[in-house]
């Protein structure tokens, strides 16, 4: 089984986030152990220098959570793109193996957006077509 990645999308709780607390329980909701565990990752990682940190480890004795939920959380952030695995192949971070913050998160959000976007400005009369034989296929 793996890492579940739900998520609550809805434009009222993302229109009323204000601050990382909030971020993290629109991204870990009704788990108050994983948001707490997000926010110390987010927060070493932050103020780590470079914002690389070669491994979480130490978060588990500095916070007192377990490994295992501190690598659940982890995986999740990874998955949904938050944080991104460096390897120790990449000369940008000095050939060093570690974890840094990812684009690929607030990217798929512009991206789905201007998806959106373009399909509601769309109109061409081949366009309608298209969209209307959309509700067949599925």
């Amino acid at each position: 089984m793996g890492t579940r990645t739900k998520i609550e999308i809805g434009f009222n709780p993302i229109n009323r986030i204000n601050g990382l607390d909030e971020f993290a329980k629109l991204l870990f909701p009704n788990n108050k152990n994983h948001q707490k565990i997000f926010l110390a990752i987010f927060i070493e990682l932050k103020y780590a220098e470079n914002q690389f940190i070669s491994n979480f480890s130490f978060i588990c004795c500095k916070y007192e959570i377990s490994y295992r939920l501190l690598e659940i959380v982890r995986a999740k952030c990874r998955k949904i793109g938050l944080i991104d695995h460096v390897s120790k192949f990449n000369p940008k971070y000095g050939y060093k193996e570690g974890w840094v913050f990812s684009k690929k998160f607030s990217n798929s959000l512009q991206k789905l957006g201007n998806v959106f976007n373009f399909n509601i400005e769309n109109k061409s009369n081949n366009q309608e077509q298209k969209d209307r034989d959309c509700f067949y296929y599925i």
